[in-house]
């Protein structure tokens, strides 16, 4: 996410629901027309099985409660609004203690096509799809848990793992490559890039190579991590990854396959 942003956070009233205006509304019922039917050729099984199961409205903005009594049934998690910039330590506690957080504010009609920071598009009909999935959730969680013991100055490699997995991660179905990510999934031109462009490189799912990979989160990526296997991703979560961390640490950063930015690496929420 970026340093600043020209949004702010929505507040949620006393029962916990926040006002969202009609443009508002129609704003989320154009993003989610425009992206149903690309997501519904492009994207992974699981995630397309958790957008059914959870039944978000196509027409309003949902209620982060109203998503969370969903998942609370499902997988035991919860969706709570943050604002737009929260740091990593915030992040992994949110996500250890089974709670996703949520930038509150909807995207304007400028920044229709791409918007930098995470919106309610982006953090609702993107992420809480795999949250739906025991396994998918188990393994956020792990991040989470991971980010508890780590050092700050281990948060920028720890989160490497949950960007190109659960943000921008491929995957093998049936011959084909499909989309896993949540910033996948609420992106019109990545999704699409991501799956289909011969341009980007499309890297074996490798835990220690992808701590080592840098990325930026303001153009699409030019280098994708594709599972071949679900299982490859659940067992990374039951790996030592401080010492994996350190691994990657003493064989150091893969050369960037951008022009670098600083500070380009956030956590996605």
């Amino acid at each position: 996410m970026p340093k600043s942003t020209a949004y702010v956070a929505k507040i949620p009233d006393a029962q916990g629901q926040i006002a969202y205006s009609a443009d508002e509304d129609a704003i989320w019922a154009d993003l989610f027309a425009r992206q149903r039917p690309n997501v519904a050729r492009r994207m992974a099984q699981p995630w397309l099985r958790g957008l059914d199961l959870l039944q978000m409205p196509a027409t309003r903005v949902p209620q982060c409660a109203e998503i969370s009594a969903r998942l609370r049934d499902l997988t035991g998690w919860r969706v709570e609004p943050v604002p737009a910039l929260i740091g990593f330590g915030r992040f992994f506690a949110m996500l250890a203690d089974r709670c996703f957080p949520a930038a509150s504010f909807i995207r304007s009609r400028q920044d229709f096509d791409y918007i930098e920071e995470p919106d309610i598009f982006h953090e609702i009909f993107g992420h809480t799809p795999l949250l739906t999935d025991p396994r998918f959730a188990d393994f956020s969680q792990a991040i989470g848990q991971a980010g508890l013991r780590a050092q700050k100055e281990d948060y920028a490699w720890l989160i490497r793992l949950y960007w190109f997995s659960v943000e921008f991660g491929l995957a093998q179905e049936q011959g084909e490559i499909k989309a896993l990510g949540s910033g996948l999934a609420s992106s019109p031109t990545e999704l699409i890039w991501s799956t289909e462009s011969p341009e980007p490189e499309r890297r074996p799912f490798d835990v220690i190579d992808i701590l080592r990979t840098p990325y930026r989160i303001d153009i699409h990526q030019p280098v994708y991590f594709v599972l071949e296997d679900y299982d490859d991703l659940f067992r990374a979560a039951e790996r030592d990854l401080m010492v994996d961390i350190a691994t990657a640490r003493a064989k150091g950063l893969f050369a960037p396959r951008f022009v670098p930015k600083h500070s380009s690496e956030q956590p996605a929420a």
